[in-house]
C-alpha cells in the first residue's frame, strides 16, 4: 500500500479484494495481475502479482476514458462543439453518408460505423489514417443503434483533437491530461521508453453453447460469432513496438493500475481546475444513450465517452460490479480490465491483467467479483 490515506480503507476487505485478484494468477491463468485503488486523491492501494510491481500494461479500451479527458478539456475551451459534424474538424469525412455524423454521435458509439477498418500498415500516418476515414462506409443508421465501436470511433475522435490542436494527438493527450496530473505519458509511447511493458497474452477457451445460455439465457456458439483467432489477434497487435509508438486511441494505452485511479481521482475531484464544472459533470454523471447493447442492456453512456453504472439492477453487466452506487462512472476494457470511480465513496479502481481470458463467462464473473469487493473497501 501507498498513500497517506491507507487507513480508511477496511483491512479485512482489504485482504479478500487481494486474494480474489491474485486466485488466478496463483493457479496459473493469469500470467500477472494489477490493482489499485485511488482515494482523496492519491493511490492507497497498489499490488502487482506476477511481475514486477513497476510493469505497465496495455488496458485496451480503458484507454477511452484517457481520451475522454482531453476531449472535454478542448470542449471546456470551446475548441470542440460535441453537437457539430465531424467533417467540420475532419472535412474529408464527409463521404459516403458520413457527413451527417456528429462528435457525440462518435463519442456515443452511434456513429454508425463500428467495424470501420484501420489497423496496421494504414495507421502509420496521419495522412494514412485520413484517407481510410475517407474510404468508411457507414452500416448503420447514425444515432438509431448503438454498436460498440472498439476503436473506429476513438481513432475519429483523436484525429479531431489532433485537428484543433495542431499537434500529434499522443502529444495533445499527455499536454491537456497527464502533464498537469503529474502522470507520465500513458499513449504513444516512443520506442526507447517501451522497457518494461507486459505483453498480453491469449489464455484459456471460448465458453461453450451450454455455458453461454446458462449465462446469458442466450445459447450462441462464440466461435461461430466470433472466430477467436480473429478477435484475440487484433489485441495482440498492441503488443508490437510499432502499435505502442503510436497509441491506438481505443484501447492502446500503456500505464499501470495506479495512473488509472490517480486519473480518475482526478475526474472526482478536478483539484486543478482543468474542466470547467458542467463540462466534467455532463461527462462523468449525464446518461444521453440508454439504447440496448447487443445483450439488451441499456448502454447507460455518456456524450463524454463514459458508462454510467445506474439504478435499473443491471450495472454489473456493464462492469461495477454489486456494490458501487448508481452514479459509478468509467470504461473498462477487453479481457477484463476495469477502471470506474465512484463519487458517493470517492474511490476510484483499476485492475489491469495481461491475460486475454477467452472464456467470457469466466471473465465476466471474475470481473464483477473483483469490482464488488474493490468498491466496498470503506469500513461498515
Amino acid at each position: 500500500m501507498t498513500g497517506s490515506v491507507e487507513a480508511v480503507l477496511d483491512p479485512t476487505k482489504v485482504s479478500a479484494l487481494l486474494t480474489r485478484v491474485r486466485r488466478e494468477v496463483d493457479e496459473g491463468l493469469l500470467p500477472a495481475a494489477q490493482i489499485a485503488i485511488g482515494f482523496e486523491g492519491e493511490v492507497v492501494l497498489d499490488e502487482t502479482f506476477g511481475l514486477p510491481p513497476e510493469t505497465r500494461f496495455v488496458p485496451f479500451s480503458a484507454t477511452k476514458g484517457l481520451i475522454g479527458g482531453a476531449l472535454w478539456r478542448l470542449v471546456g475551451d470551446g475548441a470542440i462543439d460535441l453537437t457539430e459534424r465531424v467533417a467540420a474538424y475532419l472535412p474529408g469525412f464527409a463521404s459516403n453518408g458520413k457527413e451527417v455524423v456528429t462528435v457525440e454521435q462518435v463519442a456515443m458509439h452511434l456513429g454508425g460505423f463500428p467495424m470501420a477498418p484501420l489497423g496496421p500498415g494504414r495507421w502509420d500516418t496521419q495522412e494514412s489514417r485520413l484517407e481510410s476515414f475517407a474510404r468508411w462506409r457507414l452500416t448503420l443508421t447514425p444515432g438509431e443503434t448503438f454498436m460498440y465501436h472498439p476503436t473506429a470511433g476513438h481513432w475519429v475522435l483523436a484525429e479531431i483533437i489532433g485537428a484543433v490542436t495542431g499537434e500529434p494527438y499522443g502529444d495533445a493527450v499527455q499536454r491537456l491530461v497527464t502533464d498537469p496530473l503529474g502522470l507520465p505519458r500513458l499513449l504513444a509511447i516512443p520506442l526507447d521508453e517501451q522497457q518494461g511493458i507486459a505483453d498480453a497474452v491469449g489464455v484459456g477457451e471460448p465458453p461453450t453453447p451450454d455455458e453461454m445460455e446458462e449465462a446469458f439465457g442466450v445459447r450462441i456458439d462464440i466461435g461461430e460469432l466470433i472466430p477467436p483467432d480473429v478477435a484475440l489477434g487484433a489485441l495482440l497487435t498492441l503488443n508490437t513496438p510499432g502499435a505502442r509508438a503510436i497509441g491506438v486511441p481505443g484501447g492502446g494505452g500503456v500505464m499501470r493500475a495506479a495512473d488509472l485511479v490517480l486519473l480518475y481521482q482526478a475526474y472526482l475531484h478536478d483539484p486543478q481546475g482543468m474542466w470547467k464544472p458542467d463540462v466534467l459533470a455532463d461527462a462523468t454523471a449525464t446518461v444521453r444513450n440508454t439504447l440496448p447493447d447487443m445483450w439488451g442492456v441499456p448502454a447507460n453512456r455518456t456524450r463524454g465517452g463514459l458508462v454510467v453504472k445506474g439504478d435499473d439492477g443491471l450495472g454489473h453487466r456493464r462492469g461495477f460490479g454489486h456494490t458501487a452506487s448508481p452514479r459509478a462512472f468509467g470504461h473498462n476494457g477487453a479481457g477484463g480490465q476495469l477502471a470506474f470511480a465512484d463519487p458517493d465513496t470517492g474511490l476510484s479502481v483499476g485492475y489491469i491483467t495481461n491475460g486475454l481470458d477467452q472464456n467470457m463467462v469466466r471473465e465476466g464473473r471474475r470481473g464483477i467479483a473483483i469490482a464488488s469487493l474493490a468498491a466496498d473497501l470503506l469500513p461498515d
